[in-house]
């Protein structure tokens, strides 16, 4: 019989095709479809004269899936064996080409129970080996038909209980190869979509909220944000840790929001002698209770920072730790205590005995003297030094009930109403505020930018309110002095004594994090160390625990070549990074809501250009490019209605209303104008349980920090 045709090997599939040329090392074939292939002599498995190639292969496939696989595979030989002799053995004499081919085929799709050793060769694998081998075949069928029908369940618009216990890790694409993974691919390329739209859509989420939710704490909490029971159990020592700090002798109080609960930092404003008076910077004093590497300190290491967003927040410290340091009305707190001994030309209240106590104490440490006077107040710094020591709080003033009864023009007139508390107080506190921002200007060679607002969210079983209010606002810009000048003073502290800590700098608009001291051109101050929120911030954590051994006369924690505090500062940086990032997407989200609760009739927003093309609503930070909008000068004023939006991508379509648009400069607008729009806070505030603006924990800065959002 003529062998026109041959079965060959190509790129591990078989083919067959009729011979047009044999060359002796090589073949010119032509195979069944027409095309024409050069095939080398080692890859011919059968010659064969008829059928003919296609009919060969179509009759091939019927005999190979005629074999058992299991009855093949205890007829082949132990040892490695070439294809045709089995199929001697199998088919007998009398075998066709077919059945020859078949069983080749059949061989060579059944890896699992014949290896292929070489050409047209093979080995059977051992029994034990195939019965593994056959079980995990089986359970790969049985995974893809499950990831079938949960595909399928999800297509129909439903959501598997498997679905909803993965869908986390689904949405931050963790365990690809999970069947819950797999299946939500399968039903996203069908679905068309997102697979965090398509999870919101069969139920998997609640709401969008959830699923922003999910992407961060998935990330940064992946063990949940409860703490360990017994993380806060050093502190049963801690009355005694406290009992032989000096007594203050002031009455503090603070400045917050009514919804702060973690009060990091109190004020306190004593008569010394005639026009002479002590201000008191008095900070949370965590630091006396946490050494590193303890639980609380390793807790708070591993968070580095409190994670606020509009309703919810995520504490640094354990609820347990937050009490014994919060500087609560009515108690009597550890704090870490600047005082400033201010000369003003303000008069001393009848009835003041002036027994503040001395300049200095034990362990204090004087850091700064002299300063300059400012518009129609005068004040001068004749003294300064800082301690740890008792305070007590007499009072948590909140800004909404104070707000009402003060503002500048009676601060620079010296007529606050009778009925505010602390008046005494706060005439002293602006009178040094006033000089000390003249003074931190002067360095800076430019004002300050007045006029920009903030925004507090409130959000009450779903539904969101958002206040507005002015970032420089008196009551703001006293807090701020007041942490500005701790802030310097005690990164000037730790520099003099070359003890390390944690600085933040600014040069040329650029904000960076060290180990050494750099100017904060944006402050206007020679060096600026986080310090006056350490219930908050891991940062300002350690540079308290560094200036407590510094004052205590002991070696601090960290030295400035500390792998380990390097480590600290790279890790603060990533985390708080990410956590300003998701402020500002729950900010947005919350602004979407907001929008939402308006009739559709009611849509129609006052909005101040920002920058370019992007404008920010007047009653609310949310920010967009509506269409329609020309070129337009920083703090033009406009109107936009709000067309549509999406709280899941958080995207907002809008247009200008026409006929809307003023150029007018005055207030905020002349702050934006001059580039005002993104000045603010250290640390952006959200109204949360935390300091609006440049108020309580948050340390101000009128030149923007990337990631602020402009807040």
């Amino acid at each position: 019989m003529s062998s026109a045709h041959v079965l060959f090997e190509d790129a591990g599939q078989f083919k067959a095709g009729t011979i047009l040329q044999d060359s002796g090392p090589s073949l010119q074939v032509e195979t069944a479809s027409g095309k024409r292939t050069k095939v080398k002599q080692a890859s011919v498995m059968l010659r064969f004269g008829a059928p003919g190639p296609a009919e060969l292969m179509s009759q091939a496939q019927q005999a190979a899936d005629a074999i058992d696989p299991d009855f093949l595979w205890e007829c082949a030989p132990q040892d490695e064996f070439e294809f045709e002799t089995l199929a001697a053995d199998y088919f007998g004499e009398k075998r066709s080409v077919q059945q020859v081919a078949g069983l080749l085929l059949k061989l060579h799709s059944l890896p699992v129970y014949f290896y292929r050793k070489g050409k047209g060769r093979y080995r059977p694998a051992q029994p034990d080996t195939l019965k593994a081998a056959l079980a995990a075949v089986e359970r790969r069928r049985l995974q893809e038909a499950e990831i079938e029908s949960l595909s399928q369940a999800l297509s129909r618009g439903e959501c598997p209980p498997a679905i909803r216990a993965a869908a986390v890790d689904c949405v931050l694409g963790r365990d690809r190869n999970s069947v819950a993974s797999k299946a939500v691919a399968a039903a996203t390329q069908g679905h068309g979509g997102s697979v965090a739209r398509l999870l919101l859509a069969t139920g998997a989420f609640a709401d969008a909220r959830a699923i922003h939710e999910a992407r961060f704490l998935g990330v940064h909490f992946p063990g949940g944000t409860a703490f360990a029971a017994d993380v806060a159990a050093g502190l049963a020592t801690l009355a005694a840790r406290i009992a032989p700090l000096p007594d203050a002798g002031v009455e503090a109080f603070s400045i917050d929001n009514e919804t702060t609960t973690e009060i990091d930092d109190c004020l306190s404003v004593t008569p010394l002698d005639e026009g002479t008076w002590r201000v008191g910077i008095h900070i949370a004093a965590p630091g006396l209770a946490i050494v590193p590497d303890d639980p609380l300190d390793r807790v708070a290491r591993e968070r580095m920072t409190t994670v606020y967003s509009p309703g919810e927040k995520i504490t640094m410290l354990p609820p347990a730790a937050i009490t014994a340091f919060s500087l609560d009305g009515g108690t009597v707190r550890p704090a870490l205590s600047l005082y400033i001994d201010v000369a003003t030309d303000a008069p001393r209240p009848a009835g003041a005995d002036g027994a503040a106590g001395a300049a200095g104490a034990a362990g204090a440490a004087v850091v700064g003297d002299v300063a300059s006077a400012a518009g129609k107040s005068t004040a001068r710094i004749v003294n300064r030094f800082s301690r740890a020591d008792r305070i007590r709080i007499v009072d948590n003033l909140r800004h909404e009930a104070l707000e009402p009864l003060i503002d500048e023009a009676q601060l620079e007139a010296d007529i606050l109403p009778t009925n505010l508390p602390r008046r005494e107080a706060f005439e002293v506190l602006w009178r040094l505020t006033t000089m000390l921002s003249a003074e931190r200007e002067r360095v800076r060679g430019r004002r300050e930018l007045r006029g920009g607002a903030d925004f507090d969210f409130r959000v009450d079983d779903g539904l969101v309110s958002i206040r507005r209010r002015r970032r420089d606002a008196p009551l703001d810009r006293i807090v701020a002095e007041m942490m500005i000048v701790a802030n310097s003073t005690w990164g000037k502290l730790l520099a003099d004594h070359r003890v390390a800590g944690l600085y933040r700098s600014q040069a040329m608009g650029r904000v960076r994090m060290s180990t050494h001291p750099l100017e904060h051109q944006g402050l206007g101050v020679a060096q600026y160390a986080w310090s006056t929120s350490p219930l908050r911030r891991y940062a300002d954590l350690v540079n308290q625990m560094q200036l407590l051994a510094l004052l205590d006369g002991r070696a601090a924690p960290f030295d400035a070549n500390d792998a380990t505090l390097f480590g600290i500062l790279s890790a603060f940086e990533a985390r708080y990074a990410a956590v300003a990032e998701y402020q500002q997407t729950m900010e947005r989200y919350w602004c979407l809501r907001w929008i939402g609760q308006h009739p559709v009739e009611q849509r129609r927003f006052a909005a101040v250009v920002s920058r370019d093309d992007t404008v920010r609503l007047a009653d609310a930070p949310l920010y967009l490019q509506p269409s329609g909008c020309p070129p337009l000068p920083a703090g033009a004023r406009l109107t936009v209605e709000i067309v549509a939006w999406d709280e899941l991508d958080l995207t907002v379509s809008a247009r200008v209303v026409p006929g809307t648009i003023s150029t007018a400069r005055g207030g905020e607008a002349e702050a934006l104008a001059d580039g005002g729009e993104a000045a603010g806070p250290e640390v952006s505030g959200t109204g949360i349980d935390t300091a609006p603006a440049s108020a309580g924990g948050a340390d101000p800065a009128p030149v923007p920090e990337p990631n602020d959002g402009g807040r």
